[in-house]
């Protein structure tokens, strides 16, 4: 697959307050299984110093990031590890259910759970921006879900507004368009449940929907008022979110 049509980008450029987040310092991307020659050349020059893993373990064995630099520190956080009990619920409720809105309710659970699965792993984010280890590449396996909602709370932390990050996450339905147009829906959405789902569902969930964003900031609000709150409860307290804005915008 072409480099280009990758769910992949420099989140260098958008705004944050009366400034814009430097370019060549953060990148949002699907896993690595497309990356084709011209993709890891690509990446190559581009110097990673750190690569932001969401996938679980087996994922990471399935497609490993192999064509990152000796200097570069690969952080593995497993997200999918706080997920499983919800997943499986969500699973059942599928197997039986054919109706779109069952897909519906599945990926908003699944959006409100991520935030919370993503708590252990804002300290190890910090210390590796804060330690000068840029650029930095997050990524999961579609670049859509795990990736959208902490690409989504560190843009709003750092001053983007809500209507450009959702602007940005809207993006990344190129990586479901890549799959109906090449034909591996089916076998992804297999891989994923164990079965294939409705035609209808499929459609919501290789989409970037945003209903599914929302869900993440609504549970935010529910449990933690706001960001920088969300933020201080995962370790990181206003000077390390002023340090991380500093850092990461012009």
């Amino acid at each position: 697959m072409n480099s280009d049509t990758l769910n992949f980008r420099d989140l260098g450029g958008l705004p944050a307050g009366d400034r814009n987040i430097r370019r060549g310092v953060l990148f949002r991307s699907e896993g690595p299984r497309n990356f084709v020659p011209d993709r890891v050349s690509t990446l190559q020059e581009k110097g990673f110093r750190a690569i932001v893993d969401l996938r679980s373990s087996s994922e990471r064995e399935d497609a490993p990031h192999d064509w990152h630099g000796p200097d570069c520190h690969l952080l593995g956080l497993d997200v999918n590890a706080g997920l499983r009990a919800s997943f499986d619920e969500g699973r059942e409720r599928l197997i039986n259910r054919p109706e779109p809105e069952i897909a519906i309710t599945t990926m908003e659970g699944t959006y409100r759970d991520i935030v919370s699965a993503l708590m252990p792993g804002w300290p190890q984010i910090a210390r590796l921006l804060l330690s000068g280890s840029v650029p930095m590449l997050f990524n999961c396996t579609a670049g859509k879900d795990r990736t959208g909602v902490v690409i989504a709370l560190l843009l709003e932390m750092i001053g983007v507004p809500r209507d450009v990050i959702m602007q940005d996450y809207r993006r990344s339905s190129i990586f479901g368009e890549n799959l109906v147009r090449t034909g591996d829906a089916e076998s992804v959405m297999i891989a994923s449940f164990g079965f294939m789902p409705s035609p209808a569902q499929v459609d919501i969930f290789i989409d970037a929907r945003k209903e599914f964003l929302e869900a993440a900031w609504d549970e935010v609000a529910r449990q933690w008022s706001d960001v920088p709150s969300y933020f201080e409860a995962g370790g990181l307290d206003s000077a390390q979110q002023r340090r991380l804005r500093e850092l990461l915008v012009d």
